[in-house]
């Protein structure tokens, strides 16, 4: 299998019109995985899984211009979290390719229990001593959904999204942590992790390509970065409430 990376790149390569790789034969089939856009949060609580947190108008923006981005491309399926963020991500590349918002509840964000508060970097969480039993264990996690699991579960809709879409092109939106779970999960990496080296950017697309039942490569692509604050780009320090986001 290889990767990609990179502001540009495009995440499906080797391919004719039909769906199927140059020379084999064998049937190719792209779900790309796109985070939502930026959420408005102006508490900097870690909403999680909370209902009720909606797109900023900023990432509205995120949204329409990875649906601008991904226009010409043969998307046949585009499904979300049932989280209101990501549905409202996936409406502009559904409609400009003609098609409903499915929902599968396996691209939800992690569960944390720490859902609701400010716990970032500075704010004296972790000195909290009501804390420190949720902090015992950073390799499985020991404070919310093992990452095992969620690799689990989102590799079985990605699955399911490439059997919609199959010799064509899925959309799948979620959530930072499930989808840099996921990625690990498929590219070998171990699944623990520091949060500060993800690589999954606000509306980024991690783009997984399917040989038949075999991922063969992975791309990773920011359509949206002149649209992102530097903070919140990949790679940077998570500010407060943006854990998990």
């Amino acid at each position: 299998m290889s990767g990609q990376g990179g502001n540009g790149t495009e995440a499906a390569s080797g391919t004719d019109a039909s769906g199927t790789a140059a020379g084999n034969g064998a049937e190719l089939t792209v779900v790309h995985v796109m985070r939502h856009g930026e959420v408005h949060n102006p508490e900097g609580v870690l909403y999680g899984r909370r209902p009720d947190f909606h797109l900023s108008e900023l990432g509205r923006r995120m949204a329409e211009r990875v649906a601008e981005h991904l226009a010409g491309r043969d998307v046949r399926y585009v499904v979300a979290s049932p989280l209101e963020r990501a549905q409202e991500t996936a409406a502009p590349v559904a409609a400009a390719h003609g098609l409903d918002v499915d929902t599968d509840g396996r691209l939800i964000e992690a569960a944390n229990v720490f859902e609701g508060k400010t716990f970032g970097v500075g704010d004296g969480a972790l000195r909290r001593p009501a804390n420190w039993k949720y902090l015992t264990n950073p390799f499985k996690p020991s404070w919310g959904e093992p990452y095992e699991e969620q690799a689990a579960r989102m590799l079985a809709a990605l699955r399911a999204a490439r059997d919609h879409a199959a010799g064509h092109e899925a959309v799948c939106v979620s959530h930072q942590l499930p989808i840099w779970i996921v990625r690990c999960a498929v590219e070998g990496r171990r699944l623990w992790h520091d949060p500060r080296r993800r690589q999954c950017t606000l509306a980024s697309l991690t783009s997984f390509t399917f040989e038949g039942d075999e991922i063969v490569s992975v791309a990773y692509t920011e359509p949206a970065l002149d649209l992102v604050p530097p903070k919140l780009r990949a790679g940077a320090k998570p500010s407060r409430g943006a854990v998990g986001a």
